[in-house]
């Protein structure tokens, strides 16, 4: 079996090699000159643990290819997927499909024989149906049907997202004279390894299929927020937040994911999914009020705890050295895309801090977004030594290996802001500090 894959970023890159792994020909279309050269170099060129041994193996094994030619890549696929991105538009968040509805026009050039055209990509309701009327008219004399297969990839833990899912959810077209049941047989080839390990494969419509990726996203969002919440209601109340989360969680009806307090949501998808949502309710005229607060709530609490770093240092910053462990919305990842760490940092310059940090893996990916002023430490230790205060902002698992001693003997102040809860606070308060944290004692 032959799929071709167009768009080599995060999604396209992982589901091909994913795809490849399960036994099938995947030739993945990257039409961006140095990330297409980085990929036949065998250089990934995004952080994700695993993936580059994966690539590697089935480049090797013939498996996967990577090349600019729509057209050659097509040929004899039984299924093509657009995994082009979808950023949030300027203006209105609207999910942008520029790239999406230019590669509908590049397949239907390239197209020679039947196969099924499948959106990958997060696209917002109706999106399918509109690529469907534009290969169409292009090309009239097409056969071809429509699919939607929404992504649900974690960064950081994208590989068994794909290989082990909770579930697959697929939308066929239903309008044609056999009523979708050729390209619904072709994805289940395509699934097949996941059938035989009874993973759940949702089908439904094109619009439920577009319509779930963005429900799944925004209710997870909430979860998020809501837990945040609940922590700034423990640190009013003496509550603790994991005690809370804990008692919450274990009810089946809500689940423990997602119940962890931070400094707000951040990455690819939850910001973004979040407002095309909004935008996609407002026009439909069925506003989604609870997501809308989620966003507002969320936005406004990345702020919020920039305050708590200036009140660490008794209300004035100004001078003072902030060394900061993690840039990365989450562990794993290299992705700083609407990262809490953003309108933290940019706060506490304004403020006039001096900022020294360090992440394991998105500091280069950082210093576009960060103030110039910012220093970029060779590791954790060099980021707190000397510190005022140091600001936890990612829980990547070197930094809770840190001893309390060592910290404290290097740091000039006493003041930890964990806004990610990694450490014990009687462990921490034993060594000397003045630690917070989020929605506990």
């Amino acid at each position: 079996m032959h799929i071709a894959v167009i768009g080599g970023g995060y999604v396209g890159l992982v589901s091909g090699a994913c795809f490849a792994e399960f036994g099938i020909d995947v030739a993945v279309v990257e039409t961006h000159p140095g990330r297409l050269a980085a990929l036949r170099r065998g250089h990934i060129p995004i952080y994700e643990p695993g993936l580059d041994t994966l690539v590697a193996d089935n480049f090797a094994a013939g498996r996967l290819t990577f090349g600019d030619d729509i057209a050659a890549a097509v040929q004899g696929a039984e299924a093509i997927f657009i995994a082009v991105g979808t950023p949030a538009r300027r203006g209105d968040g609207h999910a942008d499909l520029e790239y999406v509805y230019a590669a509908a026009k590049q397949i239907a050039d390239a197209m020679t024989a039947y196969a099924v055209v499948v959106t990958k990509s997060t696209v917002p309701v109706g999106t399918g149906r509109e690529v469907a009327r534009i290969i169409r008219e292009a090309r009239p004399d097409l056969d071809f049907d429509i699919a939607s297969n929404p992504e649900f990839l974690r960064e950081g833990n994208a590989i068994d997202d794909f290989m082990k899912p909770d579930r697959v959810i697929i939308g066929i077209e239903s309008d044609g004279a056999d009523g979708g049941a050729r390209a619904r047989e072709i994805m289940k080839r395509l699934y097949r390894p996941l059938y035989l390990i009874e993973t759940p494969i949702v089908f439904a419509s094109l619009e439920s299929a577009e319509l779930i990726k963005y429900a799944s996203n925004a209710f997870l969002a909430m979860k998020v927020t809501f837990a945040n919440e609940m922590a700034d209601l423990c640190e009013k109340t003496g509550a603790d937040i994991h005690d809370i989360a804990r008692g919450i969680g274990l009810d089946g009806r809500i689940g423990r994911k997602f119940l962890h307090p931070g400094p707000g949501f951040g990455g690819s998808c939850f910001p973004k999914d979040t407002l095309a949502l909004v935008a996609i309710a407002r026009e439909a005229g069925a506003p989604t009020r609870l997501i809308e607060t989620t966003v507002a709530v969320n936005d406004a609490r990345k702020v919020k705890l920039a305050e708590r770093v200036i009140a660490a240092c008794d209300g004035g910053i100004l001078g003072k050295t902030v060394g900061v462990l993690g840039l990365t919305f989450k562990p794993e990842t290299d992705d700083m895309r609407e990262a809490p760490s953003v309108p933290i940092l940019h706060t506490l310059d304004k403020a006039g801090a001096v900022i020294r940090v360090f992440d394991p893996a998105g500091m280069e990916n950082a210093r576009s977004l960060l103030p110039a002023g910012v220093f970029y430490c060779k590791d954790a230790l060099d980021a707190a030594s000397n510190a005022d205060v140091l600001l936890v902002l990612t829980e990547w698992n070197e930094f809770r290996a840190l001893s309390p001693v060592k910290l404290r003997q290097i740091m000039r102040g006493a003041a930890i802001v964990d806004l990610r809860n990694i450490y014990d606070p009687p462990a921490m308060r034993a060594a000397g500090f003045h630690y917070t944290s989020i929605g506990r004692a």
